[in-house]
Protein backbone atom coordinates (compact mmCIF):
# COMPACT_ATOMS: atom_id res chain seq x y z
CA UNK A 1 0.00 0.00 0.00
CA UNK A 2 1.47 3.40 -1.06
CA UNK A 3 1.86 6.02 1.60
CA UNK A 4 0.33 8.24 -0.41
CA UNK A 5 -2.06 7.92 -3.55
CA UNK A 6 -3.55 10.66 -6.10
CA UNK A 7 -5.54 9.82 -8.47
CA UNK A 8 -6.66 12.37 -11.81
CA UNK A 9 -6.31 15.96 -8.88
CA UNK A 10 -7.77 18.54 -10.38
CA UNK A 11 -8.03 22.17 -8.54
CA UNK A 12 -9.11 25.37 -10.59
CA UNK A 13 -9.35 28.78 -9.74
CA UNK A 14 -11.53 30.60 -11.75
CA UNK A 15 -9.86 30.39 -15.94
CA UNK A 16 -6.70 28.96 -14.43
CA UNK A 17 -6.20 25.14 -13.40
CA UNK A 18 -3.62 24.85 -10.88
CA UNK A 19 -3.99 21.05 -10.69
CA UNK A 20 -4.61 19.47 -14.09
CA UNK A 21 -5.07 15.72 -13.79
CA UNK A 22 -2.41 14.61 -11.53
CA UNK A 23 -1.98 11.17 -10.34
CA UNK A 24 0.86 10.46 -7.85
CA UNK A 25 2.30 7.47 -5.55
CA UNK A 26 4.46 8.04 -2.93
CA UNK A 27 5.64 5.11 -1.09
CA UNK A 28 6.55 4.58 2.48
CA UNK A 29 10.31 5.22 4.63
CA UNK A 30 11.49 7.47 1.38
CA UNK A 31 11.89 11.34 1.07
CA UNK A 32 9.95 12.12 -1.84
CA UNK A 33 10.35 15.71 -3.86
CA UNK A 34 8.77 17.43 -5.76
CA UNK A 35 10.06 20.56 -7.69
CA UNK A 36 8.48 22.70 -10.84
CA UNK A 37 8.74 26.54 -10.80
CA UNK A 38 6.72 29.01 -9.42
CA UNK A 39 3.10 28.36 -10.24
CA UNK A 40 3.77 24.64 -11.38
CA UNK A 41 0.52 23.84 -8.82
CA UNK A 42 2.88 22.13 -6.07
CA UNK A 43 1.75 23.89 -2.78
CA UNK A 44 -1.95 23.94 -3.98
CA UNK A 45 -1.37 19.39 -4.45
CA UNK A 46 0.24 19.40 -0.73
CA UNK A 47 -2.54 21.65 0.37
CA UNK A 48 -4.91 19.74 -0.88
CA UNK A 49 -3.34 16.18 0.07
CA UNK A 50 -2.85 17.22 3.56
CA UNK A 51 -6.77 18.46 3.98
CA UNK A 52 -5.87 22.77 3.93
CA UNK A 53 -8.15 22.91 0.63
CA UNK A 54 -10.90 20.45 -1.41
CA UNK A 55 -10.15 19.54 -5.31
CA UNK A 56 -12.65 20.14 -7.64
CA UNK A 57 -11.89 16.66 -9.12
CA UNK A 58 -10.35 13.57 -8.28
CA UNK A 59 -9.12 11.27 -5.46
CA UNK A 60 -6.47 11.19 -2.24
CA UNK A 61 -5.59 8.35 -0.20
CA UNK A 62 -3.30 8.67 2.85
CA UNK A 63 -1.98 5.07 4.39
CA UNK A 64 -5.62 3.48 2.38
CA UNK A 65 -7.60 6.53 3.97
CA UNK A 66 -10.15 8.13 1.57
CA UNK A 67 -8.67 12.09 2.30
CA UNK A 68 -12.28 12.81 1.49
CA UNK A 69 -14.10 11.11 4.14
CA UNK A 70 -11.36 10.58 6.71
CA UNK A 71 -10.09 14.16 7.52
CA UNK A 72 -10.18 13.57 11.37
CA UNK A 73 -7.93 10.37 11.34
CA UNK A 74 -5.44 11.79 8.99
CA UNK A 75 -4.97 14.68 10.84
CA UNK A 76 -3.36 12.38 13.81
CA UNK A 77 -0.98 10.37 10.92
CA UNK A 78 0.15 13.26 9.60
CA UNK A 79 2.83 16.27 10.05
CA UNK A 80 2.84 19.83 8.38
CA UNK A 81 5.00 22.14 8.09
CA UNK A 82 4.08 25.25 6.04
CA UNK A 83 6.07 27.65 4.45
CA UNK A 84 5.06 30.20 7.30
CA UNK A 85 4.42 28.94 10.85
CA UNK A 86 2.92 30.97 13.54
CA UNK A 87 3.94 30.52 16.66
CA UNK A 88 3.46 32.70 20.04
CA UNK A 89 6.89 34.81 20.23
CA UNK A 90 6.63 34.81 24.25
CA UNK A 91 7.01 31.60 24.36
CA UNK A 92 9.28 29.11 25.09
CA UNK A 93 10.73 26.31 22.67
CA UNK A 94 9.53 23.92 25.43
CA UNK A 95 6.08 25.79 25.83
CA UNK A 96 5.50 25.73 22.24
CA UNK A 97 5.48 21.87 21.87
CA UNK A 98 3.57 21.40 24.85
CA UNK A 99 1.16 23.27 23.59
CA UNK A 100 0.99 22.22 19.94
CA UNK A 101 0.95 18.70 21.60
CA UNK A 102 -2.85 19.40 23.11
CA UNK A 103 -3.70 19.58 19.93
CA UNK A 104 -3.23 15.88 19.11
CA UNK A 105 -5.14 12.94 20.42
CA UNK A 106 -1.53 11.55 21.07
CA UNK A 107 1.50 12.65 21.25
CA UNK A 108 5.46 12.35 21.65
CA UNK A 109 7.27 14.13 25.10
CA UNK A 110 8.69 17.62 24.62
CA UNK A 111 12.11 16.52 25.03
CA UNK A 112 12.04 13.70 22.37
CA UNK A 113 11.27 16.18 20.17
CA UNK A 114 13.71 18.53 21.30
CA UNK A 115 16.55 15.99 20.38
CA UNK A 116 15.20 15.28 17.23
CA UNK A 117 15.02 18.85 16.01
CA UNK A 118 18.61 19.38 18.04
CA UNK A 119 17.38 22.23 19.91
CA UNK A 120 18.68 20.80 23.19
CA UNK A 121 21.14 23.99 23.83
CA UNK A 122 17.49 26.71 23.21
CA UNK A 123 14.58 24.29 24.53
CA UNK A 124 14.16 27.37 27.53
CA UNK A 125 14.57 29.81 25.01
CA UNK A 126 11.74 32.41 24.00
CA UNK A 127 11.10 32.07 20.01
CA UNK A 128 11.16 35.05 18.66
CA UNK A 129 15.22 34.89 19.89
CA UNK A 130 15.65 32.09 17.80
CA UNK A 131 17.89 32.09 14.56
CA UNK A 132 16.06 31.64 11.18
CA UNK A 133 17.94 28.06 10.98
CA UNK A 134 16.62 27.50 14.79
CA UNK A 135 13.21 28.35 13.47
CA UNK A 136 12.88 26.45 11.00
CA UNK A 137 13.85 22.90 13.06
CA UNK A 138 11.42 24.20 15.66
CA UNK A 139 8.58 24.80 12.79
CA UNK A 140 9.70 20.54 12.06
CA UNK A 141 9.78 19.73 15.23
CA UNK A 142 5.88 20.69 15.43
CA UNK A 143 5.23 19.03 12.66
CA UNK A 144 6.87 15.99 14.71
CA UNK A 145 4.58 16.55 17.80
CA UNK A 146 2.23 13.91 16.86
CA UNK A 147 4.56 11.51 16.21
CA UNK A 148 2.88 11.47 12.72
CA UNK A 149 3.87 8.39 9.93
CA UNK A 150 3.82 10.99 7.25
CA UNK A 151 5.54 14.31 6.79
CA UNK A 152 4.92 17.09 4.47
CA UNK A 153 7.99 19.58 4.04
CA UNK A 154 7.10 22.83 1.80
CA UNK A 155 10.44 24.77 1.17
CA UNK A 156 11.74 24.23 4.74
CA UNK A 157 14.83 25.30 3.99
CA UNK A 158 14.32 28.57 1.55
CA UNK A 159 15.96 31.67 2.99
CA UNK A 160 18.48 29.83 5.36
CA UNK A 161 22.59 30.56 5.07
CA UNK A 162 24.29 27.26 3.48
CA UNK A 163 25.23 25.79 7.01
CA UNK A 164 21.96 26.09 9.02
CA UNK A 165 20.73 24.96 5.47
CA UNK A 166 22.95 21.33 5.91
CA UNK A 167 22.31 21.74 9.66
CA UNK A 168 18.47 20.89 8.13
CA UNK A 169 19.10 18.39 5.97
CA UNK A 170 20.93 15.88 8.40
CA UNK A 171 17.10 16.51 10.86
CA UNK A 172 15.33 15.51 7.82
CA UNK A 173 18.20 12.74 6.48
CA UNK A 174 17.28 10.97 10.26
CA UNK A 175 13.30 11.37 10.00
CA UNK A 176 13.74 8.77 6.99
CA UNK A 177 16.20 6.97 9.31
CA UNK A 178 13.34 6.87 12.17
CA UNK A 179 11.40 5.25 9.68
CA UNK A 180 9.09 7.86 8.28
CA UNK A 181 7.71 9.17 4.66
CA UNK A 182 8.95 12.59 3.65
CA UNK A 183 7.27 14.45 1.07
CA UNK A 184 8.93 18.04 0.31
CA UNK A 185 8.93 20.99 -1.95
CA UNK A 186 12.27 22.61 -2.61
CA UNK A 187 13.52 25.64 -4.32
CA UNK A 188 17.19 24.66 -4.21
CA UNK A 189 18.30 21.29 -6.98
CA UNK A 190 21.23 20.62 -4.44
CA UNK A 191 19.39 19.88 -1.55
CA UNK A 192 17.01 17.30 -3.81
CA UNK A 193 19.73 15.80 -4.71
CA UNK A 194 21.21 14.92 -1.99
CA UNK A 195 17.61 14.17 0.15
CA UNK A 196 15.75 13.01 -1.93
CA UNK A 197 14.68 9.21 -2.88
CA UNK A 198 12.16 9.81 -5.45
CA UNK A 199 11.92 13.59 -7.64
CA UNK A 200 8.91 14.62 -9.22
CA UNK A 201 9.16 17.52 -11.85
CA UNK A 202 5.50 19.37 -11.99
CA UNK A 203 4.99 22.05 -14.74
CA UNK A 204 1.61 23.38 -14.97
CA UNK A 205 -0.18 21.48 -12.87
CA UNK A 206 0.74 18.40 -14.38
CA UNK A 207 3.72 15.50 -13.11
CA UNK A 208 6.32 15.76 -16.48
CA UNK A 209 8.69 13.48 -14.84
CA UNK A 210 9.69 11.30 -12.12
CA UNK A 211 12.58 9.04 -11.00
CA UNK A 212 14.99 9.28 -8.49
CA UNK A 213 17.70 11.89 -9.04
CA UNK A 214 20.10 9.76 -10.91
CA UNK A 215 17.81 8.09 -12.93
CA UNK A 216 16.61 11.51 -13.88
CA UNK A 217 19.82 12.52 -14.67
CA UNK A 218 20.80 9.35 -16.96
CA UNK A 219 17.40 10.69 -18.81
CA UNK A 220 19.72 13.19 -21.15
CA UNK A 221 21.63 10.24 -22.24
CA UNK A 222 24.99 12.91 -21.65
CA UNK A 223 27.10 13.17 -18.74
CA UNK A 224 29.52 16.48 -18.86
CA UNK A 225 28.21 19.89 -20.26
CA UNK A 226 30.30 23.26 -21.02
CA UNK A 227 28.96 25.80 -19.50
CA UNK A 228 28.95 29.68 -20.11
CA UNK A 229 27.68 33.16 -20.51
CA UNK A 230 27.75 34.55 -24.13
CA UNK A 231 28.19 38.34 -24.16
CA UNK A 232 25.62 38.68 -27.12
CA UNK A 233 22.51 36.30 -27.52
CA UNK A 234 23.23 32.91 -28.65
CA UNK A 235 20.79 30.68 -30.63
CA UNK A 236 20.83 26.97 -29.19
CA UNK A 237 20.45 25.82 -32.79
CA UNK A 238 23.57 28.09 -33.61
CA UNK A 239 25.62 25.66 -31.64
CA UNK A 240 24.62 22.49 -32.34
CA UNK A 241 26.42 21.32 -34.95
CA UNK A 242 29.44 21.93 -32.65
CA UNK A 243 31.77 18.49 -32.99
CA UNK A 244 30.29 15.96 -30.52
CA UNK A 245 27.77 17.82 -28.63
CA UNK A 246 24.25 16.50 -28.27
CA UNK A 247 22.45 18.92 -27.21
CA UNK A 248 22.45 22.62 -26.05
CA UNK A 249 20.10 24.58 -23.88
CA UNK A 250 19.90 28.33 -23.32
CA UNK A 251 18.30 29.64 -19.96
CA UNK A 252 18.21 32.82 -18.47
CA UNK A 253 21.68 33.90 -20.33
CA UNK A 254 23.58 30.86 -19.79
CA UNK A 255 24.50 28.38 -22.23
CA UNK A 256 25.12 24.10 -21.69
CA UNK A 257 27.01 22.48 -24.46
CA UNK A 258 26.14 18.53 -23.72
CA UNK A 259 28.98 16.41 -25.20
CA UNK A 260 30.28 13.16 -25.72
CA UNK A 261 34.44 14.86 -25.93
CA UNK A 262 34.62 18.26 -24.10
CA UNK A 263 37.83 18.77 -25.73
CA UNK A 264 36.87 18.69 -29.45
CA UNK A 265 33.29 20.52 -28.36
CA UNK A 266 35.45 23.66 -26.50
CA UNK A 267 38.00 24.04 -29.12
CA UNK A 268 35.53 23.96 -31.53
CA UNK A 269 33.47 26.57 -29.43
CA UNK A 270 36.42 28.87 -29.22
CA UNK A 271 36.56 28.75 -32.78
CA UNK A 272 33.31 29.99 -33.57
CA UNK A 273 33.18 32.76 -30.98
CA UNK A 274 36.00 34.34 -32.71
CA UNK A 275 34.48 33.76 -36.06
CA UNK A 276 31.13 35.11 -34.66
CA UNK A 277 32.12 38.06 -32.35
CA UNK A 278 30.74 37.24 -29.13
CA UNK A 279 32.96 36.38 -25.88
CA UNK A 280 32.60 33.32 -24.23
CA UNK A 281 32.51 34.10 -20.46
CA UNK A 282 32.77 32.28 -17.43
CA UNK A 283 33.30 28.47 -19.07
CA UNK A 284 33.41 25.33 -17.26
CA UNK A 285 32.98 22.30 -17.31
CA UNK A 286 30.61 20.26 -15.43
CA UNK A 287 28.75 16.68 -14.99
CA UNK A 288 25.46 17.00 -15.99
CA UNK A 289 22.71 17.86 -12.95
CA UNK A 290 19.27 17.39 -12.13
CA UNK A 291 19.22 21.20 -13.22
CA UNK A 292 19.60 20.33 -16.34
CA UNK A 293 16.66 18.07 -16.36
CA UNK A 294 14.71 20.77 -15.10
CA UNK A 295 15.69 23.17 -17.69
CA UNK A 296 14.87 20.38 -20.48
CA UNK A 297 11.33 19.76 -19.09
CA UNK A 298 9.82 23.02 -18.64
CA UNK A 299 12.60 25.57 -20.57
CA UNK A 300 13.34 27.61 -17.71
CA UNK A 301 15.80 27.28 -14.21
CA UNK A 302 14.46 26.57 -10.87
CA UNK A 303 15.47 30.18 -9.36
CA UNK A 304 16.13 29.93 -5.56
Amino acid sequence: MPAIEIKNLVKRYGELVAVNGLSLEVEERQIFGILGPNGAGKTTTLEIVEGIRDPDEGEVHILGLDRAMKKAEIKQIIGVQLQATATPDRLTVRETIDLFGTFYDRHLPTDEVISHVQLEAKADDFVEKLSGGQQQRLAIGLALVNDPKIIFLDEPTTGLDPAARRNLWEVIENLRKAGKTVVLTTHYMEEAERLCDIVAIMDQGKIVAKDTPAGLIRSLGESQAIEFSPSQPVAAADLEGLPSATKVQVADGTVSVFTTDPGATMHALIEKSTKDGFKVEGLRLRSASLEDVFVSLTGRRLRE
